[in-house]
């Protein structure tokens, strides 16, 4: 402690007079300027004290003026007041009027869309209803499909399908007798048909065989090359069937010289006599005919026309003889009726001269009854006898008659 007064002692002491007068100067000016800001701070304040009235005269004529304006806007308002009451009052009459017209438009409107809804609903439900005939036709035609696509799998079932399409079309258009199915040749072969034709002439072949797996090949053909090697495996396998045909079928004495290749399809038919027209000229060099269903059915009913002409011919000898018998039997019955005309004729002669003779014995009657009798006068009864034999006698000829006719 005594350490640190005298460290002061000896800075005071080491303060210079200079410097004791420069301190005063700046004290002496920190004074004055003291004053001056005390002056000026009086003087601020005065003026902020004349501009605070005069501002508080402006607020007050601004606030007046802000009141009358405040009051012509309150009398504006009301104004308006009762004119937006007005006009609303006609807005609402006018928007609920429109609001009517258009809830009946509406309201129409709704019952003509529910309406035609309906309509349009039960229309569709009779589309849906014969969609869903329709849907459950296709599903039978795709399981059918699917049955065609597995007998067409095997040879042998597609064989009895082509087979079995012939033979519907034959039966249905050929008497009973007129063909025969799977019959055996001289040769051993077995032709699918053979139909006899008249006048023992010899039976007509038709094959119902046909290289489906070929033609397979050619529709499922990816690209050109595939199809043309396709398209000659068919025709190899046409020539093929073609060539056994005549060779197994063509019996000189037994068959027809031309034979029938049925062909199950009409479509198929077609694309061969298109594409594949060397085929068909060899088949008309083998004597082999490639007919399609349609061409079959119009075949077999030529050949029934030919059979029913046949037949026709043949009894034609026997309706001619029955014909004639006929005509004897017509000429005796009418002889037969012209005598028994005559007897008629007679007959009723007869009974004209009966009545005559009756009329004549009544009028005889008449006059003897007229007449008064006399003693011994029996000549009235003697000219009675005579008539009355006469009249006997004719009715014995008639009775004679009749059993002659008898």
């Amino acid at each position: 402690m005594t350490s640190h007064s005298d460290s002061l002692t000896l800075s005071l002491a080491s303060i210079s007079p200079a410097m004791l007068a420069l301190g005063g100067g700046v004290f002496a000016a920190l004074v004055l300027l003291v004053v001056v800001l005390l002056l000026r701070s009086a003087s601020l304040r005065r003026e902020q004290a004349e501009e605070a009235s005069f501002r508080a005269g402006e607020s007050e004529a601004r606030m007046a003026e802000l009141l009358k304006i405040q009051a012509e806007m309150q009398g504006r308002i009301a104004a308006m007041t009762e004119v937006f009451g007005a006009r609303q009052s006609e807005l609402n009459q006018a928007i609920n009027q429109r609001l009517d017209g258009m809830s009946q438009r509406v309201s129409s409107t709704i019952t003509e869309q529910t309406k035609s809804t309906h309509e349009n609903l039960q229309r569709l439900q009779e589309r849906l209803a014969v969609i869903d005939a329709a849907q459950n036709n296709i599903q039978t035609l795709a399981k059918d499909v699917v049955g065609l696509q597995a007998i067409l799998s095997n040879k042998q079932t597609r064989g009895a399908f082509g087979q079995s399409r012939m033979e519907t079309i034959i039966a249905d258009g050929l008497p009973m007798g007129a063909y025969v199915f799977q019959p055996t040749l001289s040769n051993g072969s077995r032709p699918d048909c053979t139909i006899r034709m008249p006048n023992d002439a010899p039976s007509l072949v038709i094959d119902a065989k046909f290289p489906l797996e070929a033609w397979n090949a050619i529709r499922d053909a990816g690209s050109p090359e595939a199809g043309k090697i396709a398209g000659q495996q068919f025709r190899r396998d046409m020539e093929v069937h073609i060539r056994d045909i005549s060779e197994k079928y063509l019996i000189q004495g037994e068959t027809q010289d031309t034979a029938f290749l049925f062909v199950p399809s009409e479509s198929i038919f077609a694309e061969i006599h298109e594409n594949f027209e060397p085929v068909v000229q060899k088949a008309h060099r083998s004597r082999i005919v490639i007919v399609s269903p349609s061409l079959l059915m119009l075949s077999i009913q030529v050949i029934q026309a030919v059979l029913k002409d046949q037949r026709m011919r043949a009894q034609a000898h026997l309706i001619q003889g029955e014909v004639a018998i006929l005509m004897d039997d017509l000429g005796r019955l009418d002889e037969r009726v012209r005598k028994l005309q005559g007897h008629f004729a007679m007959a009723q002669k007869d009974i004209d001269m009966v009545v005559t003779s009756a009329d004549k014995l009544t009028k005889r009657g008449a006059k003897i009854e007229a007449l008064e009798f006399e003693a011994g006068d029996n000549k009235p009864a003697r000219d009675s006898e005579p008539a009355a034999k006469s009249v006997e006698s004719r009715t014995g000829l008639l009775k004679l008659r009749v059993v002659d006719e008898e």
